[in-house]
């Protein structure tokens, strides 16, 4: 079994394929001063009751996360092909940027997911601790795209900028007109996101044209989804799936 990790800024995500078909994930906290032993203890922990990993890949956003997992891997994953991705790493997805070794790895493997089941060109939308709106070319390209905070990251600002204003679960209201301050903050954190990602969508079509599908990802997608009018799909394991495809190019 092949083990995909995306480590974000928020989470890690951890997912277990059998061929092309992912049969288990987990999500769980990352903490940035987490030791290798520490994460090894975890992994463990995880697949404890799994079957025998042959596998591992893995990307991640979080530079001194990667600098713990780079000896752990070693140490207890030697036996197994391990592919980190990174600058120099096989993905097929050519970068159309300014700087492309400062984009994230985790945006290069959503586009090379979203390009292999949706075509191009498209548009990922990965609502994590920041929005990002990335582009893919119909020949698969990374063009670029738009980055904007996450929805729970400016709440926690708002929240702690502000006296009166208080940290609120994100879901849909009653209503956009808030009857009460919970209310409030949940419309303009739901309808005000929705409405955001529609507006650079709409700007985005119409400097490269139409687009096969407009992806949503992330663990706050299923929040937004519902209320944008550009979003047409919503995989919530885009970026696993990406790095199962990088892992095969680089290991078969």
């Amino acid at each position: 079994m092949l083990l995909a990790v995306d480590v974000g800024n928020t989470n890690t995500v951890l997912g277990l394929f059998t061929g092309d078909e992912l049969v288990r994930s987990w999500r769980i906290t990352t903490h940035a001063r987490a030791t290798g032993d520490e994460m090894a203890l975890t992994f463990r922990g995880l697949l404890d009751e799994q079957p025998e990993i042959t596998g591992l890949v893995l990307c991640s956003t979080v530079p001194s996360v990667l600098h713990e997992l780079r000896p752990m891997l070693s140490s207890f994953f030697h036996e197994i092909p391990v592919v980190i991705v990174e600058p120099g790493t096989k993905t097929g997805v050519p970068i159309l940027t300014d700087n492309p070794k400062e984009v994230g790895a985790d945006r290069i493997v959503n586009t090379l997911a979203a390009h292999q089941q949706f075509g191009g060109p498209c548009i990922v939308v990965d609502f994590g601790t920041s929005t990002n709106l990335d582009v893919v070319s119909a020949q698969g390209e990374f063009l670029g795209g738009a980055l904007a905070p996450g929805i729970d990251i400016s709440l926690e600002a708002l929240s702690a900028k502000a006296a009166q204003l208080r940290k609120v679960e994100v879901v849909r209201p009653r209503s956009p007109i808030g009857k009460n301050t919970v209310e409030a903050l949940q419309s303009g954190a739901v309808f005000g996101f929705a409405g955001q990602v529609d507006g650079l969508v709409d700007r985005i079509i119409e400097e490269i044209g139409p687009v096969t599908a407009v992806v949503a990802t992330g663990g706050l997608a299923s929040v937004v989804i519902g209320e944008s009018e550009t979003i047409t799909h919503h995989d919530p394991h885009l970026t696993l799936t990406g790095l199962r495809m990088v892992f095969e190019r680089n290991v078969g």
